[in-house]
């Protein structure tokens, strides 16, 4: 089963956490501040990341951006702060989805099994033949959840990886944001512009020489996104 890491200063809510994971069969790692849970990344093989915004030492921004650096494994925000700038702010800087306090544990619980799934999905091959996507000089890997471009290794989050091989995989075809949101979330897609947004400029700035002026995320106005035939 996987391991799950939760890190808040506040004991009692990770205790809480661990609990119900536990239920679910999934071992807890715990950590109380940013800089705990980057030691224990270092040292443990971990499957996915709860972690709170304001914390002590290093806060959960700071410490999203340095795990970011070397590891792509999912990653909840779990915070106080509700507004949709705090939101976009944590997947601008890499996280996965966003749960607010004060949260039901059960929706928690829903949603780490929903990012474990995401994780995993694409390197089923039985769901897909095709393991390996070549757009001129994009190659997806549906194995490895690798992406390199001419060559060269790009990083890329489960979810931004997810996007990116739905796109990649019905090359030409359009798909609006909320086309996007229902098949990657799994969930109707309710406000969910800022999301699928924030997203498709990240892997833009990723796989894009020139993320203004997109050799393979093609932008159609006013319909939605695609990756371009090549």
């Amino acid at each position: 089963m996987a391991n799950i890491l939760v890190c808040d200063d506040d004991k009692e809510i990770v205790e809480a956490v661990e609990i119900y994971l536990e239920q679910e069969g999934y071992h807890v790692l715990k950590a109380y501040d940013g800089e705990e849970a980057i030691a224990i990344l270092n040292k443990e093989q971990v499957d996915l990341l709860v972690i709170d915004v304001m914390m002590p030492r290093l806060d959960g921004i700071h410490a999203i951006r340095k795990i970011r650096e070397n590891n792509s494994i999912p990653i909840i925000i779990l915070s106080a702060k509700t507004e949709d700038a705090d939101k976009i702010l944590g997947l601008n800087i890499g996280a996965d989805d966003y749960v607010s306090k004060p949260f039901n544990p059960l929706e928690l619980v829903a949603r780490v099994k929903s990012q474990l799934r995401r994780y995993t999905r694409l390197g089923n091959k039985n769901e897909d033949n095709e393991n390996v996507l070549n757009v001129g000089g994009l190659c997806i890997n549906n194995e490895t959840k690798e992406v390199t471009v001419d060559g060269e290794l790009v990083k890329l989050t489960p979810i931004e990886f997810n996007i990116l091989y739905l796109l990649a995989k019905n090359q030409g075809k359009v798909f609006s944001i909320n086309q996007i949101y229902e098949s990657i979330w799994n969930e109707e897609a309710i406000g969910a512009d800022n999301t699928v947004a924030v997203h498709i400029r990240h892997i833009r700035e990723k796989i894009e020489i020139n993320p203004k002026e997109p050799r393979y995320l093609k932008v159609v106005w006013g319909v939605g996104y695609k990756i371009e035939k090549q």
